[in-house]
């Protein structure tokens, strides 16, 4: 085998060792002192809420109050692209505006084309690091809106029950809010206290729990928001409603990660399918450089490789994810 491949092999195994040390390392040792870091953060650093109430202060909901509760009065229709785009940014918890963002990716998008040019003069080169620049930064947010979403589902059922505690000891429905704000981590305690705050400048609950719908994306948050206006409006015992509301959300959950299993096996044949080709190429170039390099030569044979990778990729993501 060719010393290069084994010294990359070992390269790889070495830092995957280390992670693996770091990520044990941090289960036993530092999963108290981050937990620790929390709470004198939602104690003390008072810095935090007075930023937070600022940015509530320059919210669009203050501009115009009488159009923007007409607004989330009239319910969610399909979004368009630029919509989707800034709840996605907004959604991943990121201190980056959707115009920073794409900024970010047009100066990733040159760079990365500028050093293909230099590597390669074919136009091809240059077309490939355009589009792998721009995209980068754009999955990265999706993928941390993606994480950020599932912490957030997972947080609510505990929520949920604490809300019910705080309704049954005798306080208000805000004051529920605002104790799931002081006693739960990110990302759930952001939001609730984005809300809290939002109807201490004046917001009528109602706008502030549509906000906080439109705002987070989450289907159960939905729920939650449409079970307490209807016991808003008809009446009912609130502390019941979220109780059996928690139960709801917690079998939801479960039946998620029940579906996330079974699928498991296919999204990994799916990655392990996309991974193939490219990985293939570079163990040719490797290899056997003057064989594997002939293929670049070509460039509309890569062009029509690459449009199939991607239609497979879709294809393969389309069978092995379900909306629920």
């Amino acid at each position: 085998m060719n010393d290069t491949i084994v010294l990359g092999l070992a390269g790889a195994s070495a830092v995957a060792f280390v992670v693996a040390v770091f990520q044990v390392v941090s289960d036993l040792f530092l999963r108290d002192r981050a937990r620790v870091n929390d709470r004198v953060d939602v104690e003390f650093l008072k810095k935090k809420a007075s930023a937070s109430a600022a940015k509530v202060k320059k919210a669009s909901l203050f501009k115009n109050l009488d159009q923007m509760d007409a607004a989330v009065r009239a319910g969610e229709g399909s979004p368009t692209w630029r919509q989707a785009f800034e709840s996605m940014v907004e959604q991943s918890g990121l201190d980056v505006t959707p115009g920073r963002l794409l900024m970010i990716a047009g100066v990733a998008a040159a760079v990365l084309a500028a050093v293909g040019s230099a590597v390669r003069t074919h136009p091809l080169d240059a077309a490939i690091g355009l589009v792998l620049g721009g995209l980068a930064p754009l999955f990265y947010v999706k993928k941390r809106r993606d994480r950020r979403m599932e912490r957030l589902r997972s947080q609510l059922p505990d929520a949920f029950d604490l809300m019910a505690r705080v309704v049954r000891a005798g306080q208000s429905l805000g004051q529920a809010v605002l104790g799931v704000a002081q006693e739960f981590p990110q990302p759930i305690s952001t939001e609730f206290a984005y809300c809290y705050e939002q109807q201490n400048l004046g917001l009528s609950p109602e706008v502030t729990f549509r906000e906080l719908t439109r705002r987070t994306g989450i289907v159960e948050l939905k729920i939650f928001v449409l079970a307490v206006l209807v016991q808003q409006q008809t009446g009912g015992n609130l502390a019941e409603m979220l109780t059996k509301l928690a139960a709801v959300v917690r079998d939801r959950y479960r039946i998620r990660g029940a579906i996330q299993t079974l699928t498991a096996e296919g999204r990994m044949q799916g990655w392990i399918l996309a991974a193939m080709p490219p990985l293939m190429i570079v163990i040719l170039l490797f290899m056997n450089y003057k064989y594997a390099v002939v293929l670049f030569d070509h460039p509309n044979v890569l062009a029509v490789s690459f449009g199939a990778e991607v239609l497979g990729i879709l294809w393969i993501r389309k069978i092995v994810n379900f909306d629920f």
